[in-house]
């Protein structure tokens, strides 16, 4: 199963703090470990929500909001996509990872991500095929 493991955002973070280099030296051997295991797939900070932008819908109309957002507790600052066996698996890795916002309440959120199966009720055998292919193409782009 893959899951997407979210970092989430303190004011430190919003504010642009960069990581100590301590900080980056055990994040990075963490992601090492995380690599070598084949658990990690992808991964990125996000820079602070100021220089982002939300595209908002109602019906057919879209609103561009510039950062920065409010609720800072509600925000990303950054993620990795894990491939495990299990949400276990995931909390396992997890709780060896580095405190990402040293000094602050920091938090890690886990959140399974959708399988091709999942939508295999609602689908079309023409839709199936156009997210199969979509999904082959993102793998080739990958091992590029």
């Amino acid at each position: 199963m893959k899951v997407m493991v979210i970092v989430k955002a303190t004011p430190n973070s919003e504010q642009g703090v960069m990581p100590s280099q301590e900080l980056l030296d055990r994040m990075t051997k963490y992601n090492d470990e995380l690599i070598k295991a084949g658990v990690m797939l992808a991964g990125d900070g996000l820079q602070p929500s100021s220089k982002g932008r939300r595209i908002q819908f109602s019906g057919s109309k879209r609103t561009v909001v510039d950062g920065p957002f409010a609720e800072t507790k509600e925000l990303i600052a950054g993620f990795w996509i894990w491939q495990v066996k299990s949400i276990e698996e995931a909390i396992e890795w997890a709780r060896r990872c580095p405190d990402p916002m040293p000094g602050e309440e920091g938090e890690l959120e886990i959140r399974p991500i959708y399988e091709l199966d999942a939508f295999d009720e609602i689908s079309t055998p023409e839709i199936r095929d156009r997210l199969a292919r979509q999904q082959a193409e993102l793998d080739k782009r990958a091992q590029e």
